[in-house]
């Protein structure tokens, strides 16, 4: 059960609504070496659950906040203009504006133009230090610039970070959860408290240290955890009877290990056959390299066909991945495809959210 409110607890009609949004996304050069387009529209879609909700219930106005990148100070790279442009796409007939501030003039100006059901992005929070710093200050100045009075936190990935935009406004206005948050939150909660079973745990990655919490999380739930990708590569092992890691590799020249080979993938698949839920996190190989992708993608595919299967796929690498097939195979299906790389993992190992935990209680 979902523990916190949402936007559906509130009557947001004729209120002007703030939404934390993650559109943190793939950007590609554009051919005049200057501005750039976003290159993959999954974060973007993503939010739009919430931002149709919000635009049948007849809310006044949509101010939409989100970081994109890892900026120092402003970078005219990492605008979300592509992003405002990419979202009027989405919604047609729905006015979308752009304002490249977050506080003062502009941004109130931008709002007292924007019609009645129209939305409004804001500039890249991290342009500015006070979002870092979870700053009260900038958290009131953005409040104040907007003229907000709900704020809606649909940015999953962040809410592992106490940023203003995740923390420090949420002193300062009503503030409940979007769809997408309560979506994510809600179904990997139910993996944790009451998976189908037989219930299979993919772990790939490199980092054993950043694995280890998961394995151990899952071991008393699961009946199976396969452990394939660089930390299989580099030797990790277990006695646990539960642990099934991969037996061979498909190397490059030099020998290096560099995806799980065909003896493996079989026995994988085999395990799999049976599974009613599965929670992937972490590629199987260097699926950067197609050569490398096999086992990756037959495992994708495998579970994209089987809708019998609750499929969670989580980590950045692995979304970002299974998002690449689905563009090119859309019949593909999946029960949860995670925005939230280190908020999902933070998640199922047990670690605090102060974007979810300080949202308004049921």
């Amino acid at each position: 059960m979902f523990r916190k409110k949402t936007l559906r607890d509130l009557d947001v009609k004729d209120r002007i609504v703030l939404v934390r949004t993650d559109y943190n996304v793939p950007l590609a050069p554009n051919d005049d070496g200057k501005t750039q387009s976003v290159a993959s529209d999954f974060r973007i879609r993503a939010s739009l659950p919430t931002l149709q909700y919000l635009l049948e219930h007849r809310a006044a106005k949509i101010i939409l906040i989100s970081h994109l990148g890892r900026p120092t100070g402003k970078d005219p790279l990492l605008t979300l203009r592509p992003v405002a442009e990419t979202l009027a796409g989405l919604l047609p007939g729905t006015p979308v504006s752009f304002v490249d501030e977050v506080t003062g003039p502009e941004v109130e100006q931008a709002v007292e133009e924007l019609p009645e059901g129209g939305i409004l992005l804001l500039e890249n929070l991290r342009f500015y230090p006070g979002e870092q710093a979870n700053s009260a200050d900038f958290a009131a100045e953005l409040v104040a610039a907007t003229h907000a009075e709900l704020f809606v936190q649909d940015g999953f990935a962040v809410v592992h970070r106490a940023h203003a935009s995740t923390s420090a406004i949420t002193k300062l206005l009503p503030s409940v959860a979007g769809l997408l948050l309560e979506r994510e939150v809600t179904t990997l909660q139910s993996a944790l408290e009451q998976p189908g079973h037989p219930f299979v745990v993919i772990i790939g990655g490199a980092k054993v240290a950043d694995k280890q919490p998961l394995i151990e999380r899952f071991l008393p739930l699961a009946e199976h955890i396969l452990v394939g990708g660089k930390i299989a590569a580099d030797g990790y092992r277990s006695d646990d009877p539960k642990i099934q890691v991969a037996v061979d590799f498909d190397t490059d020249a030099s020998g290096a290990k560099l995806d799980v080979g065909p003896l493996g993938l079989m026995h994988f698949l085999e395990t799999l056959e049976s599974a009613q839920t599965v929670l992937w996190n972490g590629t199987l190989g260097k699926t950067e390299d197609p050569a490398y992708s096999t086992s990756s993608t037959v495992i994708a595919k495998f579970l994209g066909e089987h809708p019998n299967i609750t499929s969670i796929i989580c980590g950045g690498d692995t979304t970002g991945f299974v998002e690449e097939l689905i563009a090119t195979d859309p019949a593909l299906h999946f029960s949860l495809i995670s925005t939230g790389g280190g908020a999902a993992l933070e998640l199922l190992t047990g670690q605090p959210l102060p974007g979810l935990d300080e949202l308004e209680d049921l």
